[in-house]
């Protein structure tokens, strides 16, 4: 059995809470496209599984774990004067101007995963430029050995692709790589690499969403460090 060489983790929901943080940009994206009309707002809110009204996602919420070309995509039709890529490019902007919740203390939780000799990746469905900007933002960019968007040339998860474009940047194997997510998307992409899994709870998916997928699910990446000490090998 391979010890945990490296971890590749998602952004939304993982890094960062993702109703703290995403809720907001949602909203203020629905107001501006609408010109601030609640009504045509939430009618497009419903399409992408937001509640304007609550700030609530539902579990199946494309904003969760789709790209922003594929949130355009279900937006569009509601939008018949609005060109669909300027659209993703505001999205994009938007989205570096979120303002960030981050799941626990990041830089000191980096700073040991690093400090015990860990490859960190990221793989996200974001686009690449924003979660850099969100990593750099967070003051933990610089632990970072590898980042990747949708845009990034490599797929989006549940694709395998962005996951083995890190193991193959990193000279590692998949066996020896966890990947670190809060969705069903992120977990199988993971398998699909043949790497181990592990869920944690600052998305919106529950635990019995991800136990399937997961070899272990924690309440937030600031568990992984005993995690591995502990229980990495007892649960692959």
């Amino acid at each position: 059995m391979r010890a945990i060489r490296g971890l590749v983790f998602d952004k939304d929901g993982t890094l960062f809470d993702f109703r703290a943080t995403w809720s907001a940009w949602t909203r203020a994206l629905l107001l501006e496209l609408t010109e601030g009309q609640e009504d045509p707002a939430i009618r497009i809110g419903q399409a992408i599984g937001y509640d304007l009204r609550t700030g609530d996602f539902a579990p199946d919420s494309h904003v969760i774990a789709h790209t922003p070309a594929e949130i355009a995509d279900v937006m569009i039709p509601f939008l018949p004067d609005v060109d669909r890529s300027a659209l993703v490019a505001r999205m994009s902007s938007l989205a570096t101007e979120t303002d960030l919740v981050a799941a626990t203390e990041l830089a000191p939780l980096f700073a040991a995963l690093k400090g015990a000799g860990l490859s960190i990746g990221l793989a996200t469905n974001d686009f690449e430029v924003p979660a850099r900007a969100h990593l750099d933002q967070a003051g933990v960019l610089e632990f970072f050995d590898f980042v990747s968007g949708f845009d990034s040339g490599y797929g989006a998860k549940p694709e395998p692709g962005p996951l083995l474009a890190f193991t193959a940047a990193r000279g590692l194997v998949p066996a020896e790589v966890a990947m670190v997510g809060d969705s069903v998307h992120d977990l199988v992409a993971g398998r699909a690499a043949g790497m181990r899994t592990v869920g944690v709870l600052t998305g919106i998916a529950g635990k019995d969403d991800l136990a399937p997928y997961a070899d272990v699910v924690l309440p937030h990446i600031g568990h992984l460090p005993e995690w591995l000490a502990t229980g990495a090998a007892a649960s692959s």
